[in-house]
């Protein structure tokens, strides 16, 4: 009988401190709701203490999912538990996830502290946590640099106070694979009572290797794994749940997950437009080029049979060849049968109307409308609330000729216009606009991503921009990409704290 592995999917947690990932209330539940269809076991909703806004998502996201066990973080510390626990009033299933740096560079740098201390420190925060929720996890923050010897005293000591979950995080994406998996059967054979708790990894990518490690320590007797949807996270982010519910699919390990594994592209494409954050072509199992084969030698092999260079088929994924085509023709029900299909529920008529309008204008412009065009769509409601909006963009450019660009801004309702010169057309359209938006603006970084091919196609931007020493990020979408870049750099500008 195959051992079960369970998803503790962190992507509303630890994938959103990634800077310009930041969701709404609303779209949290809207990732949450294909989370759970997804299949994770356990969704990591926020940080309550850190903010108001994550105190509410975790309350709202509560509220929205049946099954998954909603988890609130906290650190050590009893008021961090009680908002937590207040938080999670109306989770069906909750936990608190608590816990303390335990490696000697925390331990004397960040808590000023000593081993013995800490340790005290673990014990109360879990028992105190245990008054509120049966379901406590307790992560030793830095367990990758930690000794071992000690981190198993520390492990044995909040199982004993009652952790229902012990996380064993490589917080900097520090250690080798063989390390980390050895640290985990460490504790496996070290700490007494081990087996009234689930261990669970936690890895970075710092070094591009936490799947790798994170699978490393699923062989060597964890049975959680806390990943995030596209890898996405602090730095160079977290250990990717497509590839770890995928390697084990395809390796027979005996060791199986709850994910319903189609839903994983939908989910990919999801995440990625929600918090504008691109998924590399190259990218594991969800990039565009994830099932492309451009090798002669490639294509001969997968023509004459698909399992030569193939080892995932992409319906196994939810990569259909054979999925509805949405052009200008298709009506409301195709439209939002393919929202249902990516997660997004439309509930409301007017709001359904709204995104068929811009579909249509959408479809006129382009032979088919992909799913990535269509979470675009669904998204631009973020855009209506902005104070500063395009109302009109002119730009002459072209070989042998000086770029230039005419603009009118709509700011609270008043119209305001300019016109300016530049290196190119983007270059052009936005000197125009900083002629209006009177602030010393910087522009960090531009990026250009073609959604699907084809010179008919959506271009997504991204943009980051510098305001008093604080970066910005902007997201727009269209088939002109001038358009596009402009309403990035508006989007942006919206952001600035006033």
């Amino acid at each position: 009988m195959s051992e079960r592995l369970y998803i503790f999917d962190t992507t509303l947690r630890d994938g959103e401190q990634v800077p310009g990932c930041q969701l709404n209330t609303v779209e949290k539940i809207q990732v949450a709701k294909q989370l759970e269809a997804l299949g994770v076991d356990v969704i990591e909703a926020g940080f309550p203490i850190s903010s108001p806004g994550d105190f509410n998502s975790v309350i709202e996201i509560s509220k929205a999912v049946t099954w998954p066990t909603i988890c609130a973080l906290t650190r050590a510390v009893e008021k961090d538990i009680d908002c937590a626990a207040e938080a999670l009033k109306f989770a069906k299933r909750k936990r608190i996830h608590t816990g303390i740096g335990t490696s000697d560079s925390h331990i004397k740098y960040k808590f000023n502290s000593n081993r013995e201390e800490i340790i005290e420190r673990a014990v109360a925060a879990v028992k105190y946590a245990k008054r509120y929720v049966e379901d406590v996890e307790f992560y030793a923050e830095d367990a990758g640099r930690t000794d071992n010897e000690y981190l198993a005293r520390v492990v044995e000591a909040v199982i004993k106070a009652g952790a229902t979950v012990v996380n064993i995080p490589d917080t900097t994406g520090y250690c080798l694979p063989h390390e980390y998996g050895a640290k985990i059967k460490y504790l496996c054979d070290h700490v007494a009572g081990i087996e009234h708790a689930i261990i669970s990894t936690h890895c970075h990518n710092d070094l591009g290797m936490a799947t790798a490690c994170t699978l490393a320590g699923v062989l060597n007797g964890a049975r959680q794994v806390e990943v995030t949807v596209n890898g996405i996270g602090e730095r160079a982010g977290n250990t990717s749940e497509e590839e770890i519910a995928m390697i084990l699919k395809c390796h027979h390990l005996d060791i199986d997950t709850n994910i319903n594994t189609r839903k994983i592209a939908a989910t990919s494409r999801m995440v990625s437009s929600l918090m504008n954050m691109p998924v590399q072509a190259n990218k594991a199992i969800v990039g565009r080029n994830a099932f492309a084969h451009s090798s002669g030698i490639h294509q001969d092999g997968v023509l004459k049979n698909v399992e030569t260079y193939e080892i995932i088929n992409p319906k196994d994924v939810g990569i259909d060849d054979n999925s509805i085509i949405l052009t200008a023709r298709s009506g409301h029900a195709a439209l939002k049968h393919r929202l249902e299909v990516l997660g997004v529920e439309v509930n409301n008529e007017e709001r359904l109307n709204d995104i068929y309008q811009r579909f249509l204008a959408l479809a006129d412009k382009k032979k088919e409308v992909t799913d990535d065009d269509i979470l675009v769509l669904a998204g631009e409601e973020r855009a209506a609330s902005h104070s500063i909006k395009l109302d009109y963009l002119q730009v002459t450019s072209g070989h042998g000729v000086r770029p230039v660009a005419a603009i009118i801004l709509d700011i609270a309702g008043e119209k305001f216009q300019a016109a300016a010169e530049g290196n190119g057309p983007v270059d052009a359209a936005i000197n125009a606009l900083k002629n209006i938006i009177h602030r010393k603006m910087t522009l960090k970084e531009f990026t250009i991503q073609a959604i699907n091919r084809g010179s008919d196609d959506v271009g997504k931007v991204h943009m980051q921009v510098e305001y008093d020493g604080s970066v910005y990020y902007g997201f727009g979408a269209n088939t002109d990409i001038v358009t596009a870049s402009v309403e990035a750099y508006i989007d942006a500008i919206n952001s600035f704290k006033k």
